[in-house]
């Protein structure tokens, strides 16, 4: 079976499809790094009433087959509020 394909709008897709986020931003840092690495920023309401590392773990998840091709994950994961309480369109 083929791998998923890493690249920022793959990911992207995938991070907004698999967790119904209403905004999903990925940037590619690889150029800064030794390999494979970026930089996500998810708004969903799936965080609900979730803490940092149960958002962070619903993240991986979502990702498994890509994180062994990935050397470093940055997230930020919010709600829809608290993305709306930032200034977030």
């Amino acid at each position: 079976m083929a791998e998923p394909e890493l690249s920022a709008e793959a990911l992207r897709e995938r991070l907004r499809r698999e967790l119904g986020a209403e905004h999903v931003e990925v940037e590619d840092t690889t150029a800064a790094r030794c390999a494979a690495s970026f930089r996500v920023l998810v708004v969903a309401a799936a965080f609900r009433g979730k803490g940092l590392l149960q958002r962070h773990r619903l993240v991986n998840e979502v990702l498994a087959a890509e994180l062994g091709r990935i050397h470093a994950l940055e997230q930020r994961t919010l709600t829809p509020e608290q993305w709306a309480a930032e200034g977030g369109q």
